[in-house]
């Protein structure tokens, strides 16, 4: 079990390879949020109970050969991930505003081809293209993340990636998640996740009709230029519904956990103005209830 999370109720949708862990709480409009790589769907424990309490339905997806989920999948990445979020909004009646952190929110970005099922996209950390990198560096990250040690190596990384302030539970979140890495045949997955390539978020990202939410640390260190990064992504918004930035204060890649004084009244002001404007047209729909 995900020790973290422990307000929703766990289920599982069958995928065929095996099957997708997500935890689902509350009534209303659907909000779908997904995790980055190596990381847990609880890492929206402060984000998911405000939205359950504001009125809305919340799944808190777990990545496939990640946590809860089974680790027999044959591919893993962006790809594969919108994916899993297109069929869990079809599983749960949608539409659904899809909350995605670092490589989920290049998954977000592609589930949106299917604009029937996206209501809003909230981008937290995003990568919705490849970083420009040298091919020593991307060799050496290969490496680093190679199955052997790739669960130590981003344990000891993941203190820099929390740049800015810290949440409480840190140490304990930081425990759980190294502890779920320790799980059969999930370090292989983590391993094979970070082989992902954003190039088909990139190439989607002008296209998508969507209203989106962009959420960035400004001490994001997987960016060069964290507040450049969010600009070029509002800007592939505008030619159709538009996005908003919301640049987050002495925080790093995981905002949402970070500074949930910030960004918990930003996004339930985003998923509230989607319900405002009609965009939950299906909300409600039977789903997964049982």
């Amino acid at each position: 079990m995900n020790a973290t999370d422990n307000k929703s109720e766990l289920r599982y949708l069958d995928r065929g390879e095996g099957r997708l862990a997500f935890g689902l709480a509350g009534d209303g409009p659907l909000v779908v949020t997904s995790p980055g790589m190596g990381d847990l769907r609880s890492t929206y424990r402060e984000l998911s109970p405000q939205l359950v309490a504001a009125g809305f339905r919340v799944a808190d997806a777990e990545l496939r050969g990640h946590g809860d989920s089974d680790a027999t999948f044959t591919s893993y990445g962006d790809s594969d991930t919108a994916d899993d979020l297109i069929a869990l909004i079809e599983h749960l009646g949608g539409p659904a505003v899809v909350v995605g952190n670092s490589m989920s929110a290049g998954s977000a970005v592609l589930a949106a081809r299917r604009p029937e099922l996206v209501a809003g996209l909230v981008l937290v950390g995003p990568f919705v293209r490849n970083p420009p990198m040298n091919l020593l560096l991307a060799g050496l990250f290969r490496v680093m993340m190679a199955r052997p040690w790739a669960a130590a190596v981003w344990n000891a990384y993941l203190p820099t990636l929390f740049a800015g302030h810290r949440p409480a539970d840190f140490d304990a979140y930081r425990a759980s998640v190294s502890e779920a890495l320790r799980r059969p045949g999930r370090t292989r997955a983590f391993s094979r996740t970070t082989r992902t390539s954003h190039a088909e978020a990139e190439a989607a990202v002008g296209r998508v009709s969507a209203p989106a939410l962009v959420v960035m640390g400004e001490r994001d260190p997987d960016f060069r230029d964290p507040a450049a990064e969010s600009a070029w992504i509002a800007e592939r918004f505008a030619a159709h519904a538009g996005a908003e930035v919301v640049m987050v204060p002495d925080a790093g890649h995981y905002p949402h956990a970070q500074r949930p004084e910030i960004v918990t009244p930003a996004v339930l002001a985003f998923a509230e103005s989607v319900r405002a404007a009609g965009g939950f047209t299906s909300a409600g729909a039977e789903g997964d209830r049982a």
